[in-house]
């Protein structure tokens, strides 16, 4: 088994006992694979600092978390790359306290029981123990019988009002793991639903991330979310797309239901999963209804990238982020370049670190249209766009064969607005054609461009 080195486990249950707890017993339970860094241990019966005595024999302890009863370990190199960095807790007692849910006050003991610390835990999947010397479960509350049932199940109540989070969890687990909720616990997350007003938009985030990436059918997450209350307060704008239908025989589904197919449909990648969350999301306010029937949603890609930039900034994405998915949705209506040229000025402006994820965009788009339509076009432009790349063309000015320090001594000129003017210049003039990305062309260019400038 992975995880903390033989020797530093018989180091510590020599004085206490040493347990494997939470997501890693809950996925292996699963059949899924643990890697170490998201293993977490708890130890009972050893004070925290005789517990940093014995580890700092073993590796580097990082004290951070001791005012919770948590140390951060990371153990000496095996010379196989650095080792991971884990959680070693001591049981503890919390609960949520002040504004957003942001603090917690704890209370650790080591001589607590495990079962009393797995008893504070959300839900009875992630309330098992699995004892390292012995490898026996440590299962309270019958979680171990909940995860051969795919049942989410809460341990109580007041967990969820303690810490609304727990209700997004409990949905993002569901979605993961393909759960069903426990009637009881259904009932109450909509109970709390509401209480997600006082989480952080970090906090929320993070759970966001794990359900778009984690699971293999996010939809049901956002169902589920809708179900429970939790999709009015946090993606209100995703809500109101539920019933918008598309009349004009090009979409078999309403707004809501085909960017949740959508989603489903590309790869687990995060900007691309949101990308394809939020492509038609302005499509309630763009659409225009025909007298001679169906309906047009014009501009909806443009809008569709504003508000998906103000969704992610609500939700405190990084600015890099944010534009990168913002990019995908304002281009998701691409019109296919037929020439080389257009090609190039496609893959510039939606940059390459981007174009694949485009691409991947498009097909889950035209495929649950559900139309029966296929993708053999977007096929046929990888293939262009691989060989287009394959011949490494310019496609940002870092790529041009000068850059400003060569043109500022060459015409000395001051660093001003006007460099970087110069080089979106020559940059536009080698997408046109790639073969005068060469110094002494541009450079003559440079020489016209300001012969120009001087004339108007």
């Amino acid at each position: 088994m992975a995880g903390l080195k033989d020797d530093i486990v018989s180091k510590i249950t020599a004085h206490g006992k040493l347990y494997e707890v939470g997501g890693c017993v809950r996925d292996s339970l699963f059949g899924r694979s643990v890697e170490e860094k998201d293993r977490d241990y708890l130890v009972t019966g050893i004070p925290i600092d005789d517990l940093v005595r014995i580890l700092k024999q073993y590796g580097r302890v990082d004290l951070v978390g001791k005012s919770f009863g948590v140390i951060k370990f990371t153990g000496h190199s095996n010379g196989n790359g650095p080792s991971a960095t884990v959680d070693i807790a001591l049981p503890r007692r919390e609960f949520s306290t002040g504004v957003q849910h942001r603090d917690f006050e704890v209370d650790f003991d080591h001589t607590m029981p495990v079962e009393e610390d797995l008893r504070r835990r959300d839900f009875t999947m992630n309330a098992i123990a699995r004892d390292l010397e012995s490898g026996e479960l440590v299962d309270p509350l019958s979680g171990r019988e909940d995860v051969e049932n795919r049942r989410l199940r809460m341990i109580s109540a007041e967990n969820f009002k303690e810490d609304p989070l727990r209700v997004l969890r409990g949905v993002q687990f569901a979605a993961r793991f393909e759960l069903e909720i426990e009637p009881g616990t259904l009932r109450a997350m909509k109970e709390s639903a509401p209480l997600i007003e006082t989480v952080t938009p970090e906090r929320i985030n993070e759970e966001l991330n794990k359900l778009l990436t984690r699971a293999a059918k996010p939809s049901q997450g956002f169902r589920l979310m809708r179900e429970i209350g939790l999709l009015q307060y946090i993606m209100p704008e995703l809500e109101n797309t539920i019933g918008v239908d598309q009349p004009g025989g090009y979409h078999a589904h309403d707004v809501f239901e085909h960017l949740l197919r959508t989603v489903d449909a590309v790869s687990p990648n995060l900007r691309l999963r949101w990308a394809a969350l939020l492509h038609d999301i302005t499509k309630p306010a763009a659409k225009r209804v025909l007298e001679e029937g169906g309906a047009t949603f014009y501009g909806h890609e443009s809008s569709g990238a504003r508000l998906s930039r103000k969704i992610l900034r609500r939700l405190r994405y990084s600015n890099n982020f944010i534009d990168e998915v913002g990019t995908l949705v304002e281009r998701h209506m691409y019109t296919t370049p037929p020439t080389d040229k257009g090609l190039r000025r496609l893959i510039r402006k939606t940059g390459v670190d981007l174009i694949f994820d485009l691409l991947d965009l498009r097909r889950a788009d035209v495929v649950w249209q559900g139309m029966g339509n296929t993708t053999e076009d977007v096929d046929e432009l990888e293939s262009r766009i691989r060989e287009e790349l394959d011949r490494k063309p310019p496609f940002s000015v870092s790529d041009l064969d000068i850059d400003g320090a060569v043109i500022m001594r060459e015409f000395d000129i001051p660093q001003s607005p006007l460099i970087g003017d110069i080089l979106d210049y020559l940059l536009e003039m080698v997408l046109d054609d790639p073969g005068k990305n060469k110094r002494e062309i541009l450079i003559e260019a440079v020489k016209g461009y300001l012969q120009s400038e001087e004339t108007q």
